[in-house]
Order: C-alpha cells, then structure tokens, then sequence
C-alpha cells in the first residue's frame, strides 16, 4: 500500500479543488479531506511530493507572473 502524505491546506472547497485540478494537470493524483477545522487537506503520493509541491508553488503565485503597470 502506498503511502499518502499532506501537501497542503486549502481554505475552502474552491480552493481545495483549484490545486487538486493543478496536481492533477501535473500528472500527479491527488486526495482531498476534509480538515480538522474548515479547510480541507490535499493528500498526494509520498513519491509524488516534492512535484506537487513544485507544481502548486510554481502556479499559486499569480502575483510573480503578473507585471505591475
């Protein structure tokens, strides 16, 4: 069985699904749970993390690919 480790904490359901759509373009599956308070956890492979990792920081900062005017 493989294992599953938690790459991150989405807010809200928007969010959640938004990286699991991300990992998921990535070619990395991805789980979501609901968390102890309201957001929900986003569960990847243990050998798929440093990816998923990159691939939700590389397409999470819309601010660095936006040029200020």
């Amino acid at each position: 069985m493989r294992q599953k480790v938690q790459v991150a904490v989405a807010g809200d359901v928007a969010e959640a699904e938004e990286m699991e759509a991300i990992l998921r373009a990535a070619g990395i599956e991805a789980e979501l749970e609901a968390g102890q308070d309201e957001g929900l956890s986003v569960f990847v492979e243990e050998s798929d993390l440093t990816a998923a990792q990159e691939a939700l920081e590389a397409l999470t900062e819309p601010d660095d690919l936006i040029a200020e005017p």
